[in-house]
């Protein structure tokens, strides 16, 4: 981290990118329900889902957790403070002026939306002020986003291999990123609610 203390560190995040994949629900609520609100910077989560189904998400979500959740919608701006899902079908993006954008590009690794997009698009964007994390899954998606967010100087982190549903994306992520950290969910949970609650 730069020889930057972590809390100093944490303190200038100005946006969390999550990306997961198969038993990703499941550590996403893990992870997020009960963390008190409001919630300091915005949390953006790209999770794998058929694109061809309805996304259930920020239903699911919305009567979980202690902040807005919504649907990313093109044009939009990203407003800190709520929880953001990428569409199914769709890779999202944020843009210099930080309003969301979606694309139709091929899928990355069969994955859209991509969390590899995501990644790479908030750390160019945001810089070391960004938060990465890559939780459970079954392919490599994440891997060289999570090394783009580490590349820009931002807090990454992984959810240890060992305890994940699958343990193929996050140990692609720590081979690819040297993330600052591996930990389980608990854990992660701890440095997720010291960047989020003010």
């Amino acid at each position: 981290m730069s020889g930057t203390p972590a809390s100093m560190h944490r303190a200038a995040i100005e946006a969390v990118a999550i990306g997961a994949s198969a038993g990703g629900i499941d550590a996403l609520l893990q992870l997020l329900v009960g963390l008190p609100g409001p919630w300091r910077v915005p949390v953006l989560v790209v999770l794998h889902l058929p694109d061809d189904h309805e996304s259930r998400l920020v239903e699911v979500f919305a009567h979980r957790i202690r902040v807005t959740v919504e649907e990313a919608r093109p044009g939009a701006p990203v407003v800190p403070g709520r929880l953001y899902f990428a569409p199914p079908g769709y890779h999202l993006l944020v843009e210099a002026d930080r309003t969301f954008a979606l694309s139709c590009e091929p899928p990355v690794l069969f994955s859209r939306p991509s969390i590899d997009v995501l990644l790479e698009a908030c750390a160019d964007v945001y810089g070391a002020a960004l938060a990465g994390v890559v939780l459970t899954g079954a392919n490599h998606d994440g891997a060289a986003g999570l090394a783009a967010v580490r590349q820009h100087g931002g807090w990454t982190a992984v959810q240890d291999p060992a305890e994940a549903a699958h343990a193929a994306m996050p140990l692609a992520a720590i081979e690819a990123a040297g993330p600052d950290h591996v930990l389980p969910l608990a854990q992660l949970r701890e440095q997720l609610q010291s960047i989020l609650c003010p």
